[in-house]
């Protein structure tokens, strides 16, 4: 009897030991980090994969290591030039994994997101009151730089890494707007005309030379024929000079049956004549008797 109840007490042991066991089981996954608690107080860093803890002495806190982004939501902020510009932001941060930052992310800082928040907001504020609102919209990328450095600054101490701050939205008052977009629509229009102006131009000086090429051309034609015709005269007037010499009048009649062969003219040849004798009398030239 006595050795069944040890036994007994044996499997109970068992029992209890696997359970605790198995209640003690924590899994980290690679993108956090945990820290151990041991009754209140910091006891060791859990790296990612299999931990195990005393069930309710210790407590194990995991932080999530990856890139995380806070909106430092919308809120009015008075420019330079006394407008009232909508700002709004996004802060890109990550707890670095080593174990003194992870310890400084949990035990530096009650909130990060919180408080990043609320450095974020006060941080422009104090950038873009010293700005216009032109400026603040031209010179983004250095209000960005600048709220970037005033964070990781201000936020070495808590573990944390920030990756990047990104200006969101700078948005002017409705009316200022309105008026905005009329001065770029206005500038637009001019620009626009301008090239319909400049093309317009463009269309007649084109045109321009295209007459005048045309009557280049036709000023050549007149010339290269005024040429040929002089020539023409020359040598009639030679072949005149060598074979024709005292017999202009044979010669005008040539000329004379030519241009009426040549344009088509119509002879009318008597009945009684042949057409031979009506061409030569036309040219001056003896007929043939019959």
């Amino acid at each position: 009897m006595e050795q069944s109840s040890n036994i007994g007490w044996v499997i109970g042991i068992l029992v209890l030991v696997i359970i605790i066991f198995f209640w003690g089981i924590r899994i980290v996954r690679p993108t956090r980090r945990g820290l151990v608690e041991r009754l209140g107080k910091y006891y060791r860093f859990a790296h990612p994969g299999f931990n195990w803890i005393i069930p309710v002495i210790d407590n194990l806190y995991q932080v999530n290591t990856t890139e995380q982004m806070v909106d430092a939501e919308p809120q009015e902020i008075i420019t330079n030039d006394n407008l009232n510009a909508m700002v709004d932001a996004q802060i890109y941060y990550r707890v670095k994994d080593d174990e003194e930052s992870v310890k400084n992310s949990q035990y530096n800082v009650n909130n990060v997101n919180y408080q990043i928040v609320n450095l974020a907001r006060t941080t422009l504020r104090n950038i873009i009151g010293t700005l216009t609102l032109k400026s603040a919209n031209s010179e983004r990328g250095k209000i960005n730089s600048e709220l970037h450095t005033v964070l990781m600054k201000e936020t070495h101490n808590w573990g944390i890494d920030i990756v990047r701050a990104e200006l969101k939205q700078i948005d002017p008052p409705k009316d200022v707007q309105d008026t905005m977009n009329k001065i770029v629509k206005a500038e637009n229009e001019k620009i626009a005309a301008v090239d319909f102006a400049t093309a317009a131009e463009t269309t007649a000086d084109g045109l321009k030379r295209a007459e005048i090429k045309k009557a280049e051309g036709i000023r050549q034609a007149k010339i290269l024929q005024a040429e040929g015709e002089a020539e023409a005269i020359k040598l009639v007037n030679e072949a005149a000079e060598r074979y024709f010499v005292g017999n202009a009048q044979i010669l005008k009649k040539l000329e004379t049956v030519q241009n009426s062969l040549a344009q088509n003219t119509k002879i009318i040849v008597p009945q009684d004549q042949d057409l031979v004798n009506v061409i030569s009398d036309m040219a001056g030239i003896i007929p043939i008797k019959k």
